[in-house]
């Protein structure tokens, strides 16, 4: 496996191509966030934020509100985009993640199939049961700054990022 990349460095990002293009949405509201303890696919017993795959020619934004719906039967208001992530797994997979905040919900936060949820403190984040990533952008979400970063795992392991703050929110109104 020589030739797999293991840094950032080592990607033609303007010839990549993601396997798949998801969201995240975090609802962030007097001093806390929802997260959620997943249940079933890629990240299975992590904390994370609501999110999953778009589905043909659903904008990101149309995404992050629908599977916020699905896994914890609210809706999120106030939806901005805040940033993206490039993901490339050694085992070949490839994701192109949008990441969204909203100033609140409708409704009540449930336990469904994929997910259980958590309203956390902002100063209380389990870091530790998330994937590692998350401790580098998830405050610049947090305080508003838009980002744009490029990682490699190996399975669960992150060995190599790179993240500048910038982000066109309008792509991810657009983007099919």
């Amino acid at each position: 496996m020589a030739d797999v990349p293991r840094s950032v460095d080592e990607i033609n990002w303007p010839a990549w191509k993601p396997t798949e293009r998801a969201t995240l949405c975090f609802v962030i509201r007097d001093g806390k966030i929802l997260l959620i303890r997943k249940k079933r696919g890629l990240g299975a017993g992590k904390i994370v934020g609501p999110g999953g795959r778009l589905e043909p020619g659903e904008t990101p934004r149309a995404c992050a509100i629908r599977e916020v719906q699905e896994e914890l039967c609210v809706t999120p208001t106030g939806v901005v985009a805040r940033g993206e992530h490039y993901f490339q797994f050694l085992d070949g997979y490839a994701i192109r993640v949008f990441a969204f905040s909203a100033d609140d919900c409708n409704g009540f936060a449930r336990e469904t199939a994929e997910a259980i949820p958590a309203w956390t403190g902002l100063d209380a984040i389990p870091y530790p049961e998330m994937w590692q990533d998350n401790r580098i952008w998830l405050p610049l979400l947090l305080a508003g700054v838009p980002f744009s970063g490029r990682y490699v795992f190996d399975g669960d392991t992150l060995l190599d990022y790179r993240i500048e703050q910038r982000f066109d929110a309008a792509l991810a109104e657009i983007v099919p």
